[in-house]
């Protein structure tokens, strides 16, 4: 390409998310497409939801991200008995100043890692519906502000597995992509036992950058370009979910701006200041599988039969030129 000085993605940017990449995988073996999803929420600004089976490396992963970044981390584990006090704070009376004052939560922290999300009641769960959506917190008719950058990695085991309550739709919107671990390969497999023979790689970890690098990644991913051919594509993908005979719901506008939020981010991966056709093929089934709903769909399980409705909707929507 000509144009590729001008195509690529500021050389200050690119080092950042190179180390930052770089620093992730050291730990995270045999798992190149999950870490680049996950980092692509980060660095456009969404949040993030794993789910798989437990062991495989969600926990790792999101430790990992969180301690790369030199910046606040806080764990929740989440528990059928945890209260949303527990995450957002409370208000405590002082005796002294004759005044309430709040104890702010976990939540006000730049990562947190919602551990087991699944296992707490909806009313636990909807608590960081405010946080997730709007970077506030509402107690006591008092509006808290939470730092910045701020990002929610949510981990889940499957809907089959027992004591575990089914994430409500207004919740897994608010994920900008839903990612999936997988068993590694056993040449993989390998490698992990043979990391962690003497000790975890993750207590080695350093952070490689900042809170303020990833606010200005962040603000790169606004610079990158959709052209108008790949944004009607982008779009034609996000109706087809609406007019598919196996799902009851397609995706909400919502959806369509995280695609293509996501999107940019996933190009500034690449080194790449424009989005692809293939970015958004790559992101589609992450983005909007967990957002709709399929026909006849009860709440619990049936993800993989919406990742593949979604899959297949990419084979009947014309890709650009």
């Amino acid at each position: 390409m000509s144009e590729a000085a001008s195509a690529a993605a500021p050389a200050g940017v690119r080092s950042l998310i190179a180390a930052l990449d770089g620093n992730v995988r050291k730990v995270v073996l045999g798992k190149p497409d999950a870490v680049r999803l996950v980092l692509t929420g980060l660095l456009a600004g969404g949040h993030v939801l794993l789910e798989d089976v437990p062991g495989v490396g969600k926990t790792v992963l999101a430790k990992a991200i969180a301690r790369s970044i030199a910046c606040d981390f806080r764990r929740v584990q989440f528990t059928p008995d945890l209260l949303p006090s527990d995450i957002l704070g409370v208000s405590v009376y002082d005796p002294a100043a004759r005044q309430f004052e709040f104890k702010p939560g976990p939540v006000f922290t730049n990562v947190l890692l919602a551990d087991e999300i699944n296992r707490a009641t909806p009313r636990t769960q909807s608590a960081l519906l405010e946080a997730m959506n709007d970077r506030t917190v509402s107690v006591d008719r008092t509006t808290h502000a939470l730092p910045s950058p701020f990002l929610v990695v949510a981990t889940q085991n499957p809907y089959e597995f027992e004591g575990t309550y089914p994430l409500p739709e207004s919740q897994l919107d608010r994920f900008m992509l839903k990612v999936r671990i997988g068993y590694p390969s056993p040449e993989d497999e390998k490698a992990v036992l043979l990391a962690q023979r003497d000790h975890h790689p993750l207590d080695d970890l350093k952070a490689v950058v900042t809170g303020d690098d990833v606010l200005r990644v962040q603000a790169a991913v606004r610079d990158v370009r959709v052209e108008p051919s790949v944004l009607e594509y982008l779009l034609a993908v996000v109706r087809a979910t609406r007019s598919s005979r196996h799902l009851s719901v397609g995706a909400s506008p919502r959806g369509a701006l995280f695609l293509s939020r996501s999107a940019q981010a996933l190009a500034l991966l690449a080194g790449r200041d424009f989005v692809l056709p293939d970015d958004v093929k790559t992101l589609a089934v992450p983005v909007l599988a967990h957002r709709v709903i399929g026909v006849g769909y009860t709440g619990e399980g049936g993800s993989d039969d919406r990742e593949k409705v979604v899959a297949d909707l990419l084979d009947t929507v014309d890709v650009p030129i």
